[in-house]
């Protein structure tokens, strides 16, 4: 196999570890039970964030902290505004994306331009080595490891565990949860913050590695309303969702690689292509849902009827029975 194919592929495993990230940190949130809307705000604020602290102490490592905690304080933001002020969750997260997103805008523009510092690439001695594989997923950023890491630390816990099981009930019947002693907003309000820092990290990881801070020019404005995309298009399943993530950063690499093909199209439809191809993706995926969806099919023969009702029974996806609703002791 060409090295620079798998080199190539490899790329799209680099870029789709932010949004990884956010993914991961959108489930774990909205599985609690809280819409986490402000994120595609906080996805700019945290890369600026993470690239001038990176940048100016010189250090990777307290860049992504920063990142972190601003991602946690926003999704708190909205904690507190609608589990403990009861506000709508919609109203305070747009608001918030509005806002966080101009207030990076305003406080990274002294920093446009600026020396770029990006993460070294690590390789895994003996599984760099493979062929074609090894290129591909063991030659890659620490935080590109974690990427991966935390796909499957998600889906585990979700799962596989006792704490995994009350996460579910906070977020599907709060009440029953409650019943069985756990403390519903509580919960709540860790998850969300733990959503929030993994978005964080995601925000980072695409100023220090990804792509770097340029202001407004920087790319990253309609990443986060992707990210809730596919957090819908996955049904809320860490797999599913790192799926999701891959196939978006696929079209993403699509667009570049065809764009020299094809020098008489203009090369702003590569590049917003991907956007409007994830979400017919996830209205095919919801289509199932509608009630005009079983009438045609009715009128279909058994076979035919029976294979399609089939694959999208297989597509269908629904939230979190509590999602966005506020929980309040009887």
């Amino acid at each position: 196999m060409d090295n620079s194919l798998a080199i190539s592929i490899g790329s799209i495993f680099a870029w789709a570890a932010p949004v990884i990230f956010g993914v991961m940190g959108e489930t774990i949130t909205e599985r609690a039970g809280v819409m986490n809307l402000s994120l595609n705000g906080s996805l700019i604020l945290t890369a600026m964030v993470g690239f001038v602290v990176g940048t100016t102490t010189n250090s990777f490592m307290l860049g992504f902290v920063a990142a972190a905690i601003v991602g946690a304080l926003v999704a708190l933001l909205i904690a507190f505004m609608s589990i403990s002020l009861k506000q709508s969750q919609v109203a305070v997260g747009y608001v918030l994306a509005i806002a966080t997103k101009s207030l990076a805008y305003f406080l990274g523009a002294p920093y446009v331009g600026k020396p770029v510092m990006l993460l070294p690439q690590v390789p895994i001695p003996l599984l760099s080595s493979i062929p074609f594989i090894g290129p591909i997923l063991f030659k890659q950023t620490i935080l590109t490891y974690l990427s991966y890491v935390s796909i499957f630390v998600c889906f585990w816990w979700i799962f596989k565990t006792h704490q995994g099981l009350v996460l579910q009930g906070i977020g599907e019947r709060p009440s029953a949860a409650y019943i069985r002693g756990v403390n519903v907003n509580r919960m709540r309000y860790i998850y969300t913050a733990i959503g929030g820092a993994l978005v964080g990290v995601g925000g980072a990881l695409y100023s220090l590695s990804v792509k770097t801070w340029n202001g407004q020019l920087s790319g990253f404005d309609g990443i986060g309303w992707i990210i809730l995309a596919i957090t819908i298009f996955g049904s809320w399943h860490p797999l599913k969702g790192a799926l999701g993530a891959y196939l978006f950063v696929l079209l993403q690499y699509l667009g570049i690689v065809l764009q020299p093909l094809l020098p008489n199209v203009n090369s702003r439809i590569f590049q917003v292509a991907p956007f409007p191809l994830m979400i017919l993706a996830l209205l095919f995926v919801n289509i199932g849902n509608a009630d005009w969806v079983d009438r045609t099919l009715a009128g279909l023969p058994e076979n035919v009827r029976r294979t399609i009702a089939k694959i999208l029974r297989a597509m269908r996806t629904s939230p979190p029975a509590a999602l966005g609703i506020p929980f309040e002791k009887e």
